[in-house]
């Protein structure tokens, strides 16, 4: 997430590569595993994993790709078990950065991310060493909105927190893991929400000179390019024209 806005990630990132959406599908896959496992493979049941499902959608993820990754966590397939891990650690300038990981070998993945941190100007810390610095919220994209007062009101009644208008999209706030109840509420009313999760958000941003930007840039994108890191969270505020 940038400083920008939720909104402003989605869109710099909707030009990705047939390669990176591969990408994106394992990930997904692997989280839908997890939840599943947690929570069983009934959407209607565990809402969590409703969610997630939502998220392949808006991703374009294939539903026979949904099915299958169900059944491998459900133990209809042969599957991988994956474990949640989370890294804290800091990019040049001092920002600070959050790294959660689906894995199913730490050792792997802790190299790999450390790799990652020490080729770009940045460092591994301790647990708990930037966490305070974010908080776990909510996050509903909606589009297309004729009536933003009106929006706001019903949001508001469906439990948002905040609502933020940006450009051409309205971002709206909730309590962790309310996201997806917000999404339901939304759409029900006829709105066109194009994403809702629960991320961690920095309670302020840092800003950096244009080449220490660009090389928090490539650390990022380095993080985000690795198998098992499932988000990456900071807390720099991102020009345009270094995201994209």
């Amino acid at each position: 997430m940038s400083g920008h806005s939720k909104w402003h990630n989605i869109q710099a990132k909707k030009g990705k590569t047939d390669a990176a959406r591969g990408k994106i599908f394992t990930k997904i896959g692997r989280e839908i595993a997890v939840c599943v496992k947690a929570g069983g493979p009934d959407p209607n049941v565990n809402s969590k994993l409703k969610d997630i499902i939502a998220k392949a959608k808006e991703n374009n993820m294939p539903n026979d790709n949904i099915e299958r990754s169900i059944k491998k966590a459900s133990g209809e397939l042969s599957g991988v078990n994956y474990e949640a891990t989370t890294y804290e650690g800091y990019g040049v300038g001092g920002a600070a950065v959050i790294v959660e990981c689906l894995t199913d070998n730490k050792n792997r993945t802790a190299g790999d991310v450390r790799h990652a941190f020490d080729k770009h100007g940045g460092s591994l810390g301790s647990t708990n060493c930037v966490s305070y610095l974010f908080k776990r919220k909510g996050i509903v994209i909606v589009t297309d909105v004729k009536d933003v007062d009106t929006l706001m009101l019903d949001a508001i009644e469906f439990g948002a927190v905040d609502v933020v208008e940006d450009e051409d999209a309205v971002e709206i706030i909730t309590e962790p893991n309310q996201d997806g109840k917000m999404r339901e509420e939304l759409e029900k009313k006829g709105y066109n929400v194009v994403s809702a999760e629960t991320a961690l958000v920095p309670d302020m941003y840092v800003d950096l000179d244009k080449d220490q930007e660009a090389k928090f840039q490539r650390m990022i994108d380095a993080l985000e390019d690795l198998d098992d890191v499932q988000n990456v969270y900071h807390n720099v505020n991102l020009t345009e024209s270094v995201e994209e």
